[in-house]
Formats: structure tokens, C-alpha cells, sequence
């Protein structure tokens, strides 16, 4: 019997974890094997690798289960003899109109260790399989068990061994040290099993020690990483003790439990940019967190996240349709989190996974996309024009700051006029002159800045800040953006005087109005004359340079 395992991940840096345990766990089978693709790759191409297996077992998520259905249909239409298994979350809940497909042969629901294998043990006569869905005469059968792997027996077991090593240091490369979560989100599929369980510490250490040799970026799937605080420190440590200068790890924490001590340790020992933590904030309206069962303490979260700011880069996620959370409390929860100022904010939209109890909540009269991710349509607090005008300040927020194109103007912005509002205004805009995923570096700037022009034409500091941010883009000296520079004759004579290397490096000098330097350290604008030098090299990025006052004398 020949088995693939296989997958259709997001981009090619994404890897999938699960067919990699399966295929360990199982790889003393004849002809089992496993194989990834992307979700943007030829499926005709897909389906013809697949089709001369007896049996493909894909790994279905909210990403990628349309395309894997439409693959699964191509395969039978190659070889009808062609068996198809679906597993994975996607399909782990509400899979009756799935199992319905004439595609699809056999689901495997929930944990998936123990059911595989009994598949591979008792295939074609699959009746008893754990947690099996089948077809009799067209009608779907269950056989539902309550089994749970244990996980001690991944303690020789390395996943990623059956890789090429030199193909995992461009990937984003996912461990996993536990499984379970302690919350119940009603949005999170991880809310439905409580129980907390860890894998053997002599695995987790392997894995990771492996992961750290060979790839670069390192992201831990426990939902909650800091539930436990040795094992934290455990980690944080063995990672100290063997990372290379090039590893970057990141974990999802619960930033108001952190413990003093983890707290502590990272501020003694952990050296700026090695961690990433994703956090999720989705709403500071308490009211909204407690009907979806989540608690949170926003002081508590906003205080570590300042406190760590400087060691840590911080991502935080905020949800979008949450109950009681009106426009007015959308836009509170925003702009808190957003003056934060984070490497990266996500606005989510709250999507309805198959199992989560937010399925359920009539009451607060849901319409959501019956189709996968099943994003929120409506609801009692929040309008389709309402999202509509939500999603065009996301498409802002991406462009702007997330990609860090004007973090300077944002961060004036903010304190000036707020986030929200200005964003949503920005975001608006931009979908009357370009395509949201199709424009240039210069439609960017172009756009925020004829968008300042008109709502804000009394303010010079923002389009100044615009200009600032435009320059510091590039690599090397970039077109003129309008007047923003000085006059050659200026510019030449400041670098005659200051003597800059104007042989090696090419300048930039701004005239403004206000202080640049107190404006980056405190964000506070003091108006006096400054040049602003930005010094560009051709192989790095841009960088300001800060001489000493130079008298202008043409």
C-alpha cells in the first residue's frame, strides 16, 4: 500500500508539523511517505503526483481546505481507485457535508497519532478505526472513541530529520512543547480541551536544539507559553546556551500571568531581538471579553508590554465582531493598543471555526461566510458598512505601519489627532487611487501625503514626517519627494563644512521645522530650524546622522 502524507501550506516558508510527526511516528510502513505544496501551486501538477498513490492523507486547515478539496476531485478524476483521507482541525467538526463529498473517502477527527496508525495497521479493513468517519451506501458512520496519545512517546522522535537541512533555515520552522490550553476562548479552537500536556523535556530539547543548528526562525504552537513558570525559564535558558547569533524564536504568551521572575530573567540575560511575542489583546472592552469567556487584564498586559518593549518584539493581535463591542468600543480598543506602538498590530475579524462555541451565540445575532475562514458578516454591534470601512483602515495598517513604511508620521499622529480615525481616513482614500495589493513604494507616499494635504493642510510637521519617513526607506538615495530637500547648492555646502564623505556615501538633508531628535526620544516637537541628514551607504539601510548645528552660508 503506498500512503502520502501531504499538505497544501499557506506560502512556501510555512512547513506543517503534523505530517511530520505522522510519518515519523509510522515510517517503519512500506510505501508511506510524505510531500508538501502551497496552496498557489499548479493543482493539475498536485494532483498527478498524488494520483499514483493508493491512499493521500491531507492535513486540512481554514487556509486550505477549498483548494485541497478541488485537488482531492482532480485526483479521482486521474485514478478513481485513488482513496482520499482528510484530518486536521478543518475537518475534526461539522464534517457531515465534507464526508458527503464524492471526493472524499475517509475523515479522521481530532488528535490524530492513534487513529492514523490504526489506519495504516488495518487498511482496507478500516470498520474499527478510532474517531473514523466512513461512508456505508452513502451514509456517513462514526466511530467515535475518547483516546489520547501519549505524548511521552515522542521521546525519540524528531521531526524534521526526514528534511534536508539546508532547506529549513529560510522556513519558518513550528515546535511544539505542549498541547491544550488552560482558557476558554469561545472564538479559539484551543478552548476545547482544557487539559495542559507536555511532551518528554528530552524531546523538546532535541527538537529544538536541531531547529536552532539548522533553520533560523523558530515558532512555538503552545497557545499559552508561560503557564508554567520553570518551564518557561527552562527554555529561555537552553535557548540562551545554544542559540546561534541568526535564531529568532517566537512564542504566544498571556502577557498579564507572566511571572516576575520570567520577567526578570529576560531583562538580566536575553539579548534584544532573539524573542518575539505574539500576544493576543482582540479586545480591552471587558464586557466583550467576558461574554466570549476570556479574561484579561489590560494594565497588567500593557505594563510588561512596555516593560519588554526594548528586549522583545512585540506582536499583538486584536479581533474585530467580538459581542458588546461596538464601533465607538473598536475604536477605544485600537487606539490603546495601537499607542503601544508594536512592531506589528493585526486586526483580526472574528471568524466562526467549526467547534467553537461562538457558533452558538444567536442571541447576539451573528451572520457569518459559511465558507471557509467563516468571517463575521454582521452582527447587533457592528453594521456590513461598518466592517466594510474596518477592513480599509486594516488594509492602512498593514501598508503603513506594519510594513514600516511611516512610523514616524503614525507615531505624530497618534499622539496629535489619533490612530483610528486617521487610518480608517487613510485607508479609505487609498482604495479610490490604487489596488490595495498592487501599487508602487512611491503610490505609498504619494497617496499619505496628498491624503495629509487635504484633511490636514494646517499641519507641516506631518507632511515634514512623511518626507522623513519616505527617506529613510531606501538603500540607496532615493528620487526627490516634492521640495523636501534642500536646494544642491545648501546640501554641498553642509557636507563642504561638516566634511561628510560625500565620495563614498550619498546624503539626503531635509530642512525642518522642528527638532528631530527630541521628537524620535520623546515624541515631543520642539520647533527650532533643523537639517536632518540621512546618510545612505548602497548596502544598508538608511541612517540619520546627527552633526552638531551648521550655519547655511551660499
Amino acid at each position: 500500500m503506498r500512503v502520502l502524507l501531504c499538505t497544501l501550506n499557506a506560502k512556501f516558508i510555512h512547513v506543517n508539523l503534523a505530517i511530520r510527526l505522522l510519518y515519523e511516528l509510522n515510517k517503519d510502513k512500506e510505501g508511506l511517505q510524505w510531500k508538501e505544496f502551497t496552496i498557489k501551486e499548479n493543482q493539475d501538477e498536485i494532483a498527478d503526483h498524488c494520483s499514483s498513490f493508493d491512499v493521500i492523507a491531507f492535513s486540512c486547515y481554514i487556509w486550505n481546505i477549498t483548494p485541497t478539496l478541488e485537488v482531492a476531485k482532480k485526483i479521482k478524476a486521474l485514478n478513481p481507485n485513488t482513496k482520499i483521507l482528510l484530518g486536521g482541525p478543518e475537518v475534526s467538526y461539522d464534517w457531515a457535508e465534507i464526508i458527503a463529498l464524492d471526493q472524499v473517502d475517509y475523515i479522521l477527527t481530532g488528535e490524530g497519532e492513534i487513529p492514523f496508525k490504526e489506519f495504516m495497521d488495518s487498511y482496507p479493513d478500516v470498520n474499527s478505526v478510532s474517531n473514523l468517519v466512513r461512508k456505508e451506501n452513502g451514509i456517513p458512520v462514526h466511530v467515535q472513541k475518547a483516546v489520547t496519545f501519549d505524548l511521552i512517546n515522542y521521546k525519540d522522535i524528531l521531526p524534521y530529520r526526514n528534511d534536508v537541512p539546508e532547506t529549513l533555515f529560510n522556513r519558518v520552522l513550528y515546535i511544539e512543547t505542549s498541547r491544550g490550553c488552560p482558557y476558554k476562548c469561545e472564538f479559539c479552537l484551543a478552548s476545547l480541551d482544557n487539559k495542559v500536556r507536555y511532551l518528554p523535556d528530552e524531546n523538546i530539547k532535541a527538537n529544538l536544539l536541531y531547529l536552532m543548528q539548522h533553520g533560523r526562525v523558530i515558532k512555538f504552537l503552545d497557545r499559552t507559553f508561560n503557564i508554567k513558570k520553570d518551564f518557561t525559564l527552562g527554555i529561555f535558558k537552553f535557548i540562551l546556551d545554544n542559540h546561534r547569533p541568526q535564531n529568532v524564536f517566537q512564542f504566544e504568551i498571556t502577557a498579564d500571568i507572566l511571572h516576575p521572575d520570567i520577567v526578570k530573567y529576560i531583562h538580566e540575560h536575553i539579548p534584544a531581538g532573539l524573542f518575539r511575542f505574539e500576544i493576543g489583546i482582540q479586545t480591552v472592552n471587558q464586557k466583550a471579553n467576558l461574554e466570549v469567556s476570556r479574561k484579561q487584564n489590560f494594565e497588567k498586559t500593557k505594563g510588561i508590554i512596555q516593560s519588554l518593549s526594548h528586549k522583545v518584539e512585540m506582536h499583538l493581535d486584536l479581533i474585530v465582531g467580538l459581542p458588546f463591542d461596538y464601533w465607538e468600543d473598536i475604536k477605544y480598543s485600537f487606539e490603546e493598543v495601537f499607542k503601544l506602538f508594536a512592531p506589528e498590530l493585526q486586526l483580526g475579524f472574528l471568524k466562526f471555526l467549526k467547534g467553537t462555541p461562538m457558533r452558538d451565540k444567536a442571541q447576539h445575532e451573528f451572520v457569518f461566510d459559511p465558507l471557509p475562514p467563516y468571517q463575521l458578516i454582521e452582527s447587533k454591534y457592528i453594521s456590513k458598512d461598518q466592517l466594510a470601512r474596518v477592513v480599509k483602515l486594516e488594509h492602512a495598517l498593514e501598508i503603513y505601519w506594519n510594513k514600516k513604511r511611516t512610523i514616524n508620521t503614525l507615531k505624530y499622529v497618534t499622539s496629535r489627532y489619533g490612530s483610528f480615525d486617521f487610518l480608517l481616513g487613510l485607508g479609505e482614500y487609498f482604495g479610490t487611487q490604487r489596488d490595495y495589493h498592487k501599487f508602487s513604494l512611491a503610490d505609498i507616499y504619494t497617496i499619505i501625503n496628498t491624503f495629509a494635504v487635504d484633511n490636514y493642510p494646517e499641519d507641516d510637521i506631518i507632511r515634514q514626517l512623511i518626507s522623513v519617513d519616505y527617506y529613510l526607506q531606501s538603500k540607496v538615495k532615493p528620487k526627490p519627494f516634492g521640495n523636501a530637500e534642500l536646494s544642491k547648492e545648501e546640501r554641498n555646502s553642509i557636507v563642504e563644512v561638516l566634511k561628510l564623505n560625500h565620495h563614498k556615501y550619498r546624503f539626503a538633508i531635509l530642512p525642518l521645522t522642528f527638532n528631530f531628535k527630541i521628537f524620535q526620544e520623546s515624541g515631543i516637537i520642539q520647533e527650532e530650524s533643523y537639517n536632518l541628514i540621512i546618510q545612505y551607504t548602497g548596502t544598508t539601510q538608511a541612517e540619520i546622522i546627527n552633526p552638531p548645528a551648521v550655519e547655511v552660508v551660499i
